[in-house]
């Protein structure tokens, strides 16, 4: 008789954005995962057999169920949060905070997105609080820590629910007219491209993972 594949249980933050509703569709299409346990401050709009979702509050989590994998996509921006320390709370706090407790729940494979140039002595608070990140999740001693920086993606928020970034949507038109130009790890690339780097990797990567842009394009193009 063949050996059935280990069917994989993995936790999602993040689901209700452009790079972890992605994942989101990616995780519950792919046969080898049993479950997909779903961390949220609001109901989904999806509805799946695989599915089980967890309203939480990310300042209080409740012990969390045991699971293989780990997807932090949760973010915001400093205009949607209102100041630094609020953006700091959910892009930083809310996603550590979901990491250690998944951990202590068993998992040991941790999937982040992250950003191009994050670096935790940046000058740049964004980037700051994005490399700080990346090295507390690097302290935790996993089996596996898959990073992607993303540049610029070319997503339109559209039916997220969320308000429009004015930034985003003046660079879009740009970025794509420059792509050629920039040099691989600040080349634009969708959301879809991001999800799939993370999902197909995590499962079977060991030590730390960094994913650049051009990388995940290319994994994107491919499927």
């Amino acid at each position: 008789m063949p050996v059935q594949e280990k069917q994989r249980h993995v936790l999602l933050t993040g689901a209700t954005g452009l790079v972890g509703g992605q994942m989101l569709q990616a995780l519950l299409s792919d046969p080898s995962v049993a479950q997909v346990h779903a961390l949220s401050r609001r109901p989904l709009a999806v509805s799946h057999p695989k599915l089980q979702v967890h309203l939480a509050d990310f300042n209080h989590l409740p012990a969390l169920p045991q699971t293989d994998e780990v997807y932090l996509a949760l973010g915001t921006t400093i205009k949607v949060a209102g100041s630094q320390a609020a953006f700091r709370a959910v892009d930083h706090d809310a996603n550590l905070a979901v990491a250690r407790a998944a951990v202590a729940a068993g998992a040991r494979r941790v999937g982040l997105v992250s950003a191009a140039a994050a670096n935790a002595r940046s000058s740049m608070f964004y980037n700051r609080v994005k490399g700080e990140l990346e090295d507390a999740l690097k302290a935790m001693g996993l089996t596996a820590l898959v990073i992607a920086q993303p540049s610029l993606l070319l997503d339109h928020r559209n039916g997220l629910g969320q308000p429009p970034r004015i930034g985003e949507i003046l660079s879009i038109p740009i970025a794509r007219l420059l792509a050629p130009l920039l040099p691989g790890t600040y080349r634009p690339v969708h959301a879809r491209a991001v999800a799939l780097a993370l999902v197909q990797t995590v499962p079977t990567a060991h030590g730390v993972v960094v994913l650049a842009s051009d990388t995940m394009a290319k994994i994107g193009q491919a499927h």
